[in-house]
């Protein structure tokens, strides 16, 4: 899937490929997601598992095979592709493996999903020792491919377990380690996840928090003493040095950030968890960059949880492939929300369903005051099964029609926000979309329970298809 003849890897453009006309279709038929036993007790590896998303399949909603490391205690999180849309145009590379870093163990997985993609097997292992000795670098998160077919991944700090926003450059024909992708001094006391726009010279960068601090669950005195994240990284693509640090305020934490999916755009955008806010950033007429707030989701006053304030907690963003829509998770409050991005500059909500989150009636929370809701939102059941847990990483079909979502972040912080999920799993759940006026409804035969697993409850997290996806492929 994802190939056009001779051309290369993927597609020639985000609107081609929303169109499938390099493929079969659009429709995508499998699935994987990293599946984290780390942190469970299980005492059992992670493993990659394979789930059947064809609605015409005798297995659909099932996961069809399971990958499992070598390892006890990776805590595989996410993941991305040894090529992709950014070689379209050369016939040399093909996409053949997914790259799967451990946030824990700091090792990163090779699995070849091309030989037998029902069945993907281990291709190599690149092991820590490796990076920390060449790199200097430890708790690899964001994988992306590359033009030049080499793999860059960010990191989240040293090896110490100090927050270091640093960045490893794997070859993508022999997957080791070449060294650090950055030159000069100057690096970021933090970092996360990352986008890059090769035609206007940069990569933006984000921050999470301090990787030991981060494994212990979270503390709000932590935000105090400055462990977690406030910037936006401006990094000059060609010298690979530090240009520019946007602050976007203590408490913001901004993680996932997009781009626009067009080649030539100058703007996307960046959550911010713990603010609740959606910044939007862009290129300024002097060629610096800038951000401002285009959303907020307020924190609600609450009685019975950790803090009088409940954040939103905005863990993962996507947009569409047409630029038209952000998607965005709130794990915390339960809900994900579709905004018509037409104005980047003035996002207006289309689409919003309640998936379960801390806020539903009958649980330990009640609602003291609520700018958005007039009440407490229901429990979400689905085929009799209450969800535990909030909606979390996303995924959208390369036609926009169906919008994948997890509902696992971090078995650490699983464990403190949601026990349920360490005893229940996780799920994975798929919404309808309104693609022409906006709307999103949950598609009530779709589900995968996370904790049927033969080895006991696990918690599933990012996911990719094997033709490509809205959050992994980048036009250059």
């Amino acid at each position: 899937a994802g190939k056009c003849g001779a051309c290369g890897p993927g597609y020639p453009s985000p609107l081609e490929a929303m169109k499938g006309n390099c493929a079969a279709g659009p429709r995508e038929r499998l699935l994987y997601l990293p599946c984290i036993r780390s942190g469970t007790g299980s005492g059992q590896p992670d493993f990659l598992g394979t789930v059947d998303v064809d609605p015409q399949s005798p297995e659909y909603c099932q996961v069809i095979h399971r990958l499992p490391m070598p390892h006890v205690g990776d805590e595989l999180h996410h993941s991305g592709w040894n090529a992709c849309s950014s070689c379209f145009g050369d016939p040399t590379k093909s996409r053949k493996f997914l790259v799967l870093p451990s946030l824990s163990s700091s090792r990163i997985y090779i699995v070849d999903v091309a030989t037998e993609p029902r069945a993907p097997r281990l291709h190599k292992v690149v092991e820590a020792e490796e990076l920390f000795r060449k790199a200097k670098a430890a708790f690899p998160h964001t994988s992306h491919c590359l033009g030049s077919g080499e793999i860059l991944i960010s990191c989240l700090g040293d090896p110490e377990g100090n927050g270091k926003g640093t960045f490893v450059l794997l070859d993508g024909e022999t997957f080791e380690v070449k060294g650090n992708w950055e030159k000069g001094e100057k690096i970021p006391a933090l970092g996360y996840d990352f986008w890059y726009q090769p035609r206007h010279n940069v990569l933006l960068s984000t921050e999470w928090g301090v990787p030991r601090v981060l494994a212990r669950g979270f503390d709000p005195r932590d935000v105090e003493k400055g462990h977690y994240g406030r910037h936006i990284n401006v990094w000059d693509w060609r010298r690979r040095t530090l240009r520019q640090q946007l602050d976007l305020g203590r408490g913001s934490i901004p993680l996932e950030i997009r781009f626009l999916h067009h080649p030539q755009a100058a703007r996307g955008f960046v959550g911010c968890a713990l603010s609740g806010q959606i910044q939007h950033f862009h290129k300024t007429t002097e060629g610096t960059w800038a951000a401002e707030k285009v959303i907020e989701v307020p924190s609600k006053k609450v009685q019975g949880w950790l803090l009088p304030d409940m954040p939103a907690l905005i863990t993962d963003i996507l947009i569409s492939l047409d630029d038209r829509f952000l998607y965005f998770s709130c794990w915390l409050h339960g809900d994900v929300r579709q905004y018509d991005i037409s104005d980047p500059a003035q996002p207006r909500l289309v689409g919003q369903v309640f998936l379960g989150g801390s806020l539903c009636k009958g649980g330990p929370v009640t609602v003291l005051e609520d700018r958005e809701l007039r009440e407490q939102p229901e429990p979400f059941v689905i085929q009799g099964k209450k969800v535990a847990g909030g909606p979390q990483m996303l995924q959208l079909s390369l036609d926009g029609r169906r919008l994948y979502v997890s509902t696992s972040l971090y078995s650490a912080w699983d464990r403190q926000f949601y026990p349920e999920l360490i005893r229940e799993g996780s799920v994975l759940l798929q919404l309808d979309v309104d693609t022409e006026r906006g709307g999103l409804s949950v598609n009530p035969k779709f589900l995968v329970d996370f904790g049927r697993e033969p080895g006991g409850p696990c918690l599933a997290h990012e996911m990719r298809y094997p033709g490509g996806d809205c959050t992994s492929d980048i036009w250059v």
